[in-house]
Parts: structure tokens; sequence; C-alpha cells
């Protein structure tokens, strides 16, 4: 089953970093992006958190939470968190619970060498926990400001 705009978000509680937990559900009634994104600390998950960083202050003052969600562990984000001064939850899914419920574990063709991966996706839920707008293949280039355009016309 495809998972499409106006579709119920799937919910998920996972950890995140600084020892704590996200919960889906406990956000609505308001504006959540959500992030999958491949692996910590690499240049494309690394250079789309930076512009979700630099634009969180605008997120904010639309209302907006961030979420970014990969496998790695709650230990490896906040390694990643602290070294790129990131200012908004990293979640961790070693288990997959949320990357398969939103259908971005997929399998990737690198140099002719295929393998299973989080296919970088964006989600934006809206205040009643529906999913207004959805990105997936994400190039990173101008992606967050993407985002916060939508996130405004909601």
């Amino acid at each position: 089953m495809a998972l499409n705009e106006g579709d119920k978000a799937p919910d998920f509680n996972l950890a995140t970093d600084g020892g704590g937990q996200v919960k889906l559900s406990a956000l609505k009634g308001k504006k959540v992006v959500i992030y999958f994104y491949p692996k910590d600390d690499t240049p494309g998950c690394t250079k789309e958190s930076w512009q979700f960083r630099d634009d969180h202050p605008k997120f904010k003052k639309e209302g907006v939470e961030i979420i970014g969600i990969s496998k790695d562990s709650a230990e490896s984000h906040d390694k990643f968190k602290a070294k790129y001064e990131l200012n908004f939850t990293l979640a961790a899914d070693p288990d997959l619970e949320a990357i398969k419920a939103y259908e971005v574990w997929k399998e990737k063709n690198m140099y002719g060498k295929k393998s299973m991966g989080v296919e970088r996706s964006t989600f934006l839920i809206d205040e009643q926990g529906k999913i207004a707008k959805a990105w997936r293949k994400v190039s990173v280039d101008g992606h967050a400001e993407e985002v916060l355009k939508a996130a405004k016309e909601i």
C-alpha cells in the first residue's frame, strides 16, 4: 500500500539524541517536518542537516517541529548534533520502525552494487496528523527552503 499525501501519518515512538523520546502522535496540533536521511556525518546528510539547522528559526516562527530520522543510534546522533550544532531533534530508528512505515527503505544501486538503505525523503505533517506533502528521492540543494515554503502554505 502506497503512502500518499492526505493519508494519516504513521505514528512512531523513537529514542532521540540527548536520551529523549519522540512520539509523532504527541505532536498532534503542530506542523511537523520529518526528514529521513541515510547516515550521520556523511556529505549529503550533513549538508541537508545544515540547511534545516540554518532555517530552523524560520520553521519555529511558523510553528513547525523538525525531526531528522536515520537508522543510526542515539549516541551517533549526539555526536553528529554536537559536531554541527544542530538545533532540532534527531531520532534513532535502528529497527527501521518509522523508516519502513514511511516506505523509505529501498534497494539502492551504487556503482553496480545493490544494497538496502534509506532513500532520502521528507514528509510535512499537518496539525491533524496527515501527510500534507511528501518529497521522495530528495535532492539536497535548496530542499529545506522548499519545505519551509510548503509549511507556510498549509
